[in-house]
C-alpha cells in the first residue's frame, strides 16, 4: 500500500507577529539561493497593525511589478495607520511580487512567473509559485476582507475603477460589490475577466472572502490623481469593513458593467496606433476607435478597428506600437 506523502511546508517565514497588538514592520523572508548569494533571501516588506479582536483586512499592491498606485498608497498607510484608529487587524503588503516590483516588470525577473496567474501556487515550486502559495495558504485565510491594487502597468491604461466579479455565490457577490462601491473610485466595475485561471482574485473568492480589485491608471507610472484615488479608497474600504473608525470620504461614482467578450477589441495587426477616442469617451457599436498604421513602408492605408459594443471607452493599449494579439481597447456599459 502506497504511503501518502506529507504536504510540503512553505519555506517563507514572517518575522512579524500577527496576533500581537500594535504596529509591526518587518519582512516575509523567502530563501533564494543564487549565483550572487548562496544562502540568500527575497525580502517582501510587510506591516501588521492590530488593535484587539475584530475583522482582518489583507491589503496588497504590486501583484504585478509595474503597477504603482497600490504600492504608494500602502506605503503611506503602513507609515500613518495607528492602532487606536482601528478595531481588528490590517495586514499590509505593498510589494507582493517584490522581485518584479524591484525590476519594474509585470513578471518576475527570477523565473518570468506572472504572480497573478500562479495561484494557488506551490510550496515546493518556483519562487513565484512559493509566493503565491504563502498568500493563498497563510495570509488570505486570515482575512475577512481583501483589497488587491492593480493598474494597467506599462502596456495598458484604464479609467480609474474599483472592481468586483460576478460570482456563483450571490450573497458573497453582493458583499464584494458593496465593498467595491464603498472604495468609491470615480468608476465602479462589475468585471469580466478574460483569463481568471490562477488569479489571486479567484483563490480568495473561493475561500469565501470579500474581495475587491482595482484598475487605477497605467502606462507604467502613477499620477497625483490616481494615487489620491488609491489613498482615499483604501481607507474607505477599511471603514466599510468595520475596521477603521473614521468617516468615509465619498464623491460621485459611475457604475460600469462588462457583460461579455464583446467589450474587448484585440489587435490583429502589428503597427503604429492612432487612437480615435480617448478614455472616458462614449463610443457607438461599430464606431471607429483606432487605426493601426503599417511601419514597414509609406503609402499603405491603415487598418480601422471598431468597437464591438457601444459604451464608455474604459481601457486602451498604452504604447504607441502594438502587436497582433494585444488588447487594443475595452468598452464598458454605464449602469443607471
Amino acid at each position: 500500500m502506497l504511503q501518502s506523502q506529507p504536504m510540503p511546508v512553505s519555506p517563507i517565514v514572517a518575522d512579524v507577529p500577527f496576533d500581537d497588538d500594535g504596529v509591526h514592520h518587518g519582512f516575509l523572508r523567502m530563501p533564494y539561493s543564487r549565483d550572487d548569494s548562496a544562502w540568500g533571501s527575497v525580502l517582501i516588506p510587510i506591516t501588521v497593525v492590530r488593535n484587539g479582536d475584530g475583522p482582518t483586512a489583507l491589503l496588497t499592491g504590486a501583484n504585478h511589478g509595474d503597477e504603482y498606485e497600490g504600492p504608494v498608497a500602502l506605503q503611506a498607510l503602513a507609515l500613518e495607520l495607528k492602532p487606536e484608529e482601528i478595531r481588528g487587524r490590517v495586514i499590509i503588503v505593498p510589494f507582493m511580487n517584490a522581485p518584479a516590483f524591484r525590476a519594474g516588470t509585470r513578471t518576475s525577473p527570477i523565473d518570468r512567473g506572472n504572480l497573478n496567474r500562479s495561484f494557488p501556487g506551490r510550496a515546493d515550486g518556483t519562487p513565484t509559485q512559493k509566493i503565491a502559495d504563502y498568500f493563498a495558504s497563510t495570509l488570505a485565510p486570515m482575512a475577512d476582507f481583501v483589497l488587491d491594487f492593480h493598474s494597467g502597468g506599462r502596456t495598458l491604461d484604464f479609467l480609474p475603477f474599483a472592481a468586483a466579479h460576478r460570482l456563483d455565490a450571490k450573497v458573497q457577490e453582493e458583499a464584494c460589490i458593496a465593498a467595491m462601491r464603498a472604495f468609491n473610485a470615480p468608476y465602479s466595475m462589475v468585471l469580466l475577466e478574460i483569463d481568471n485561471v490562477g488569479m489571486f482574485d479567484t483563490t480568495v473568492e473561493a475561500l469565501g472572502k470579500v474581495f475587491v480589485s482595482t484598475e487605477l491608471g497605467g502606462g507604467g507610472t502613477a499620477t497625483a490623481r490616481s494615487i489620491a484615488v488609491a489613498r482615499k479608497g483604501v481607507r474607505n474600504f477599511l471603514i466599510h469593513a468595520g475596521i477603521h473608525k473614521g468617516d468615509p470620504e465619498t464623491a460621485a461614482s459611475v457604475d460600469l458593467d462588462m457583460p461579455d467578450g464583446d467589450c474587448f477589441v484585440f489587435a490583429e495587426h502589428d503597427g503604429l496606433i492612432e487612437p480615435l477616442a480617448d478614455l472616458g469617451a462614449t463610443v457607438e457599436k461599430g464606431g471607429e476607435i483606432a487605426r493601426i498604421w503599417p511601419v514597414a513602408r509609406t503609402g499603405v492605408a491603415p487598418v480601422v478597428y471598431r468597437a464591438r459594443r457601444g459604451g464608455i471607452l474604459t481601457a486602451r493599449h498604452f504604447p504607441g506600437l502594438v502587436k497582433s494579439g494585444d488588447c487594443l481597447a475595452v468598452t464598458a456599459v454605464a449602469v443607471e
